[in-house]
């Protein structure tokens, strides 16, 4: 069996492990790289380190006249709520690997997490949802849930560089599947959505190549074969969701 296949088979094992507090808590991840094309409407949140190159806006939400306080449906709360830590996690956790690693991918793509978390939380000042990470330091969530997830990953990811970078695949491959199954009838949340799965399709391409690049391969945990094949074979995508 050649080494990185091995390594690859070990990390797997490992992740599973994560997997399962994921598929218990009812929840998965998001992320994605920005992407030109679109008018925004911008809202400062968290200290913000300057945009990647993976990003070509502050923000990935539509400017839309809808008020502040407007009804939404609870699973549309509930997801808003989410993803606003998720992609806090998502951020959290490159941060994490990136200072442990020294390897560019991930300073990119959580400076990429950056813009996307402060994106869903324009969402949430624009339909007077409090916002659950306003005031949460790195690595600090309120949701128990996440904050054991970043826990077990961050402790996965610390293991070698291989294990690292499959953990970034393995959140961006729960970060389409998540998404896919959040599908809403807001127009302005599901652009949103809709342009942070296609980041999640390009972040996962990049942590592949690198993976690949280290002589080891990824195994899809959440999406299909070919929903995974057809993501890796394509390049990347460009242009937001409008």
């Amino acid at each position: 069996m050649h080494a990185g296949t091995a390594r690859n088979h070990s990390a797997t094992r490992r992740l599973a492990v994560a997997a399962t507090i994921v598929a218990v808590a009812g929840f998965g991840l998001v992320s994605c790289s920005g992407d030109d094309g679109a008018t925004f409407a911008t809202t400062a949140t968290t200290n913000s380190p300057a945009t990647s190159s993976m990003d070509n806006s502050t923000s990935m939400v539509p400017s839309t006249s809808v008020a502040s306080g407007s009804s939404l449906e609870a699973s549309d709360v509930e997801g808003l709520l989410y993803m606003r830590e998720e992609e806090k996690l998502a951020r959290d956790v490159y941060e994490f690997l990136g200072a442990k690693w020294n390897l560019a991918i991930f300073g990119s793509i959580a400076a990429s997490e950056q813009t996307h978390t402060d994106s869903i939380a324009t969402l949430l000042t624009r339909y007077g949802i409090p916002d659950p990470a306003v005031n949460t330091a790195r690595g600090e969530f309120t949701i128990p849930a996440i904050q054991a997830l970043y826990d077990q990953l961050v402790a996965l990811g610390s293991t070698s560089v291989v294990d690292a970078l499959t953990v970034g695949a393995m959140i961006e491959d729960l970060d389409i599947v998540d998404l896919q199954n959040r599908a809403t009838s807001v127009p302005d949340i599901q652009v949103v959505y809709e342009n942070l799965e296609k980041g999640s399709r390009n972040h996962l391409r990049s942590f592949v190549t690198q993976l690949a690049q280290n002589g080891a391969t990824y195994t899809p945990q959440y999406l299909t074969q070919a929903e995974f094949d057809e993501i890796v074979s394509s390049p990347t995508e460009r242009g937001n969701a409008n």
